[in-house]
């Protein structure tokens, strides 16, 4: 799993609006999922989790504005991922943390600015 994308969530300005688009265009339904941070969801295809969903205040990107797709890899070990990113020019956006019931998490942004999640699961 080291290296490969294991998540993807969207960050949205409308989200009963986005989770009706694509439950009537993917099929997808909802649970929420209790976050310290707000209200978010796991979007379900069948039984299978296939996404993650929730408002502009709990995105990844502190200071977005608009909503966006937001992808992480599975990493090994966070701490170290991040340390070794920031060594090489990464920035971090968020510092890595436990996630109950997820695993540990953190965001980097490269070097080039564009940023992206690490996880390791439970």
């Amino acid at each position: 799993m080291h290296g490969t994308f294991v998540w993807n969530e969207l960050t949205t300005t409308d989200v009963e609006a986005a989770k009706a688009f694509y439950a009537e265009t993917l099929g997808w339904t909802f649970e929420e999922f209790p976050i310290p941070e707000g209200r978010y969801w796991v979007a379900k295809s069948g039984d299978r989790m296939v996404a993650g969903l929730g408002g502009m205040e709990v995105g990844a990107i502190p200071d977005a504005k608009d909503s966006y797709w937001f992808s992480f890899v599975g990493v090994d070990d966070v701490d170290a991922c991040v340390a070794k990113a920031v060594a090489r020019g990464a920035t971090i956006v968020r510092q890595p943390v436990d996630m109950p019931n997820v695993g540990r998490v953190a965001i980097v942004r490269d070097p080039t600015g564009a940023a992206m999640g690490w996880m390791k699961g439970l």
